[in-house]
């Protein structure tokens, strides 16, 4: 199989310090590339970059604050020159009716998964420009293809990461730069606000949902790809699940 040698290459990776984000980097260092670990919990990625050895590096950031992003993409450029993936991992789910919703959630939601991946990827262009094989990859969900109840606002994030990506990879694909979206379903994460961990529990069981690392491996082998190559949408969910 033809696939790319990732050993160098620099990634950073939003929504590191737990889950898809922390499974990511983990793959990623093992391949040999050097990768910037970004999230809110500060002690998180720092212990994971630690764990990671030199090819880590954790820089707290909120993706939702522009000014924290801007200092972020800063350090990446005055370190290594460039990026080559960025992963737009970061996100946040709140379920219930949306009758019962609050506004205040519906911002946090949008601030994070739709807001945060817009400023991501707004300062990621100009370091990706002229790298053989950069890609910008997204996390978007099976609620970016699905409407699901209790998952109103939540969808309606998810669906407008897909659309951006659809739009922004006829932009970019002249610069060569690749564009991509993960749709996964039920996995095992921290993922989940307001949702009992019992509730949570009960479903992952029943569904026998993915782990972190099967989510990231689906990073691994869309980046890993020929550079003429883009994998442009995955979804990857359990067998078991059907709906949505």
């Amino acid at each position: 199989m033809q696939m790319q040698n990732l050993t160098g290459k620099i990634a950073l990776i939003t929504g590191a310090s737990s889950g898809i984000g922390e499974a990511a980097a983990r793959l990623l260092v093992e391949e040999g590339m050097n990768v910037f670990l970004a999230a809110r919990r500060k002690s998180r990625i720092e212990a994971l970059a630690e764990e990671l050895g030199q090819k880590a590096i954790a820089i707290q950031t909120d993706v939702s604050n522009p000014e924290q992003v801007r200092n972020l993409f800063a350090k990446v450029k005055e370190q290594f020159g460039g990026l080559d993936l960025l992963f737009n991992n970061a996100g946040v789910g709140i379920f219930g009716q949306f009758a019962d919703s609050e506004p205040d959630d519906w911002v946090t939601m949008i601030d994070v998964n739709l807001f945060g991946v817009l400023n991501c990827t707004k300062a990621a262009i100009a370091l990706m420009k002229g790298r053989t094989g950069a890609m910008i990859s997204s996390v978007s969900s099976v609620g970016g293809r699905y409407g699901y109840e209790g998952w109103s606002v939540y969808c309606a994030t998810k669906f407008a990461v897909v659309g951006f990506h659809d739009a922004l990879r006829k932009e970019l694909g002249a610069d060569g730069i690749r564009v991509s979206v993960i749709e996964p379903g039920a996995t095992w994460t921290e993922w989940g606000h307001k949702v009992p961990d019992e509730v949570k529990r009960e479903r992952r069981e029943r569904l026998d949902a993915l782990t972190s690392e099967n989510v990231a491996q689906a990073l691994v082998y869309s980046f890993a790809q020929p550079p003429n190559v883009l994998v442009e949408e995955i979804l990857v969910r359990p067998v078991k699940q059907t709906v949505p």
